[in-house]
């Protein structure tokens, strides 16, 4: 209990200045406005801190959106690539099958060339050897009336005959 000590308020003491000193300093600091200076400065830097706060929000607010619009791409690009996948599937059995219909009747028509020209080297065949015969029945037929008519006498009417078999023949 120093402060009700009568020796502390005493001219000579040293401590009463300084007290003295230090409530003339305060007043002083007072009457300069140092206190509405220090919270108008601590006001500004609570408005400085409060608008980078906001501008942090407006931030974050403005990435969860681009985060948001980012996804929604994404999934939309997913199934953009979903459904041309299918796309692409459902033209490769369509041109799939469209081969293998292409290739069955390219194959079916090299099937029925082939069974044409067979069967035109067959008839070719058979009319080469119908008509070998027939030129051999005629020079059989030729020889044999020949050497009939050289054994009977010469007649001009079995002559002709003969000449036309050979050629309604061939």
């Amino acid at each position: 209990m120093e402060f009700f000590n009568p020796h502390l308020y005493a001219w000579d003491n040293p401590e009463l200045w300084v007290a003295i000193g230090l409530v003339l300093f305060f007043a002083i600091v007072v009457f300069a406005g140092a206190p509405r200076l220090i919270g108008g400065q601590l006001d500004a830097k609570a408005a400085k801190i409060q608008g980078e706060l906001d501008e942090a929000a407006r931030l974050r607010a403005e990435a969860e959106a681009m985060l948001a619009q980012i996804r929604k791409e994404k999934a939309e690009a997913e199934a953009q690539a979903a459904e041309m996948l299918k796309a692409a599937e459902a033209d490769a059995r369509r041109l799939e099958q469209e081969s293998r219909a292409k290739l069955e009747e390219s194959l079916a028509r090299r099937q029925a060339l082939a069974e044409r020209r067979i069967a035109q080297a067959e008839a070719q065949a058979a009319a080469e050897v119908k008509a070998a015969a027939a030129d051999l029945a005629a020079k059989a037929a030729e020889h044999i009336l020949t050497q009939r008519a050289a054994a009977q006498k010469a007649d001009p009417l079995l002559d002709a005959a003969i000449a036309q078999i050979g050629q309604r023949l061939n």
